[in-house]
């Protein structure tokens, strides 16, 4: 856990210890020491605030996910959506809670970034494309054209926020080969996650908002 306010840490730490599924493996108050413990404790997932001293979350987010560290990073911000989440998420960030986030609701965000998900539901998801979204763009062009028509098909139905169990039951799939195509978009663009998969598609102009 990254923040560089003790009251903060202090508080999901008490969350955290009740939870006998879940260790604090560290804290850290700014970005430097945010990545000197990863690169020691080898987390699964990584709480980081976005405004800190010395290094900020953002950029301790762009340097591990460079770096090819395992962990995922779920960002704290004081407000829904600001830039600084915008530009957590372009360089890695596997999703975003409020600071004021209930209990409940930052255990379950825990588990679902470990788990290998996205914090975002199809709601979050058009507004963050809709932030990104340039027409013309075609940033992904090159690695778009790699994909399969089934494979472009499930990404335009991913970008609606159609989940791995309606993607199947859409397509007439198992979970089983959706999971394999969803896996295989990643890796043709390069991406750790659905919304970073659904970012590219709309900057290259594969889908559109609204459409």
């Amino acid at each position: 856990m990254a923040d560089d306010q003790p009251l903060v840490r202090g508080g999901f730490r008490m969350v955290l210890e009740e939870r006998p599924d879940l260790e604090l493996v560290g804290e850290a108050a700014d970005g430097l020491e945010a990545l000197r413990l990863s690169s020691e404790l080898d987390p699964d997932v990584i709480l980081m605030d976005v405004r800190m001293p010395n290094l900020d979350g953002v950029e301790a987010t762009r340097r591990l996910v460079d770096s090819g560290a395992r962990a995922r990073v779920l960002v704290l911000t004081t407000f829904d959506l600001d830039e600084y989440v915008y530009a957590a998420i372009r360089a890695g960030a596997s999703g975003f809670l409020l600071k004021d986030v209930e209990p409940a609701d930052l255990v379950d965000a825990i588990r679902v970034v470990a788990a290998g998900n996205s914090l975002f539901g199809p709601e979050a998801t058009r507004r963050l494309v809709d932030r990104f979204a340039q027409p013309a763009a075609s940033l992904h062009s090159a690695e778009l054209e790699q994909l399969t028509d089934r494979e472009r098909e499930i990404l335009g139905l991913m970008a609606h926020g159609l989940s791995n169990a309606e993607l199947a039951a859409r397509l007439y799939l198992t979970e089983a080969t959706v999971k394999s195509h969803v896996s295989s978009i990643f890796r043709k663009l390069g991406v750790r996650d659905r919304v970073q998969a659904v970012i590219a598609a709309y900057e290259a102009g594969l889908v559109r908002p609204g459409v």
